[in-house]
């Protein structure tokens, strides 16, 4: 709607019930796949211009919350990415030398250190960096939709898109009700179902379980400007909630279906409160909540963002990986600039194809 354009908005679910509801929303500038890695695969270039992208983003998303006086809770936080064994310690090093290198804020604290800052157990030092923050991301999309759809976004939930027939001057879409929508461009913001929708293997789906503890806002108060995430395979992350709470995130693994993956539910509360009671032995968590999510992983942890041959006058926005938030956000700025004819530096990292 800040562009100007006439924007109408379907879901085939209620609004933001798919990954929306799920995330844990932390929101990091590092990508899943550490930099020093990165580099190998597109270039330091590439990187940079990732990492610094993801970085603004946060920045960017601060300044909307500003602007639609939100009340989801953004905050501003740091991020401490910690070696959870001592074989991790070699690559994570050389993580910390590449991100400071490249012109990060980061700092090394030594296992001591994180033991004397954080009172957290069994790390063998981490890379503590300014940039992060968390908000709460299923108020936030109610309310960005309710701040534009007061400058005539239209917003149409349960709605589902069954075709789409293509001409020169646009696409018609047909909806499951038979009603038609004449468009000129189509953004698919469709998280794992794309999976579904183009015929080539670019996507692995996964499955992550988290657990939110009861409130104690005496307990939760010092870890209130930290995320915190480790070296583990599946890595877990953790931070605290705005209402006192403490929440722990991991446990992934392959995606079978929506069934199967919520009965493993149960289970991986369990580990996440061993993984939770291992590092933070001193606080207890009572669990009052736990869920599960799909996310998708790219062969190098970086976002879908662009046109894809079998869909014509359209462009898609998948923010796959950890970083699901601050990679939309991006995604925002991309469709924006290719809305007005203009070419965007990111295009070539996060192309289909590449």
């Amino acid at each position: 709607m800040e562009d100007g354009y006439k924007t109408l908005l379907i879901d085939k679910r209620e609004i933001a019930n798919g990954g929306s509801s799920a995330t844990t929303s932390m929101l990091q500038y590092e990508i899943d796949t550490p930099s020093y890695e990165l580099i190998e695969m597109i270039g330091k270039k590439g990187v940079v211009a990732s990492y610094e992208a993801c970085s603004k983003s946060i920045d960017m998303l601060q300044k909307v919350c500003k602007q639609i006086k939100s009340k989801s809770g953004f905050k501003k936080k740091e991020s401490l990415y910690f070696a959870a064994f001592k074989k991790y310690m070699g690559w994570l090093k050389k993580e910390f030398e590449a991100r400071k290198e490249a012109g990060f804020k980061v700092k090394w604290l030594g296992a001591d250190a994180i033991e004397k800052k954080y009172q957290l157990q069994k790390t063998y030092g981490g890379i503590l960096s300014e940039q992060g923050a968390s908000v709460d991301a299923f108020t936030l999309v109610h309310e960005i939709l309710e701040f534009n759809m007061k400058r005539g976004l239209q917003v149409f939930d349960k709605t589902e898109l069954v075709d789409v027939k293509s001409n020169k001057s646009g696409n018609e879409v047909t909806l499951q009700t038979g009603a038609k929508i004449k468009t000129k461009k189509i953004v698919y913001c469709v998280g794992y179902e794309s999976a579904m929708m183009i015929k080539e293997n670019f996507v692995d789906l996964i499955s992550t379980y988290a657990i939110v503890s009861e409130i104690d806002e005496t307990l939760s108060r010092k870890y209130n400007d930290i995320l915190i995430w480790n070296t583990s395979e599946p890595y877990i992350y953790l931070r605290t909630t705005d209402d006192g709470r403490f929440l722990i995130g991991g446990e992934d693994e392959e995606f079978r279906n929506p069934q199967k993956r919520d009965t493993l539910i149960s289970k991986k509360e369990q580990k996440l409160l061993k993984s939770f009671e291992k590092h933070l032995p001193h606080i207890p968590f009572h669990s009052d909540f736990a869920w599960a999510g799909t996310f998708g992983e790219t062969k190098d942890g970086l976002p879908y963002i662009g046109e894809h041959e079998d869909f014509k006058n359209s462009y898609f926005v998948l923010g796959f990986g950890g970083n699901g938030i601050t990679f939309s956000v991006m995604g925002m700025e991309m469709v924006s600039d290719w809305m007005k004819g203009k070419k965007h530096s990111l295009s070539e990292w996060f192309k289909f194809g590449r």
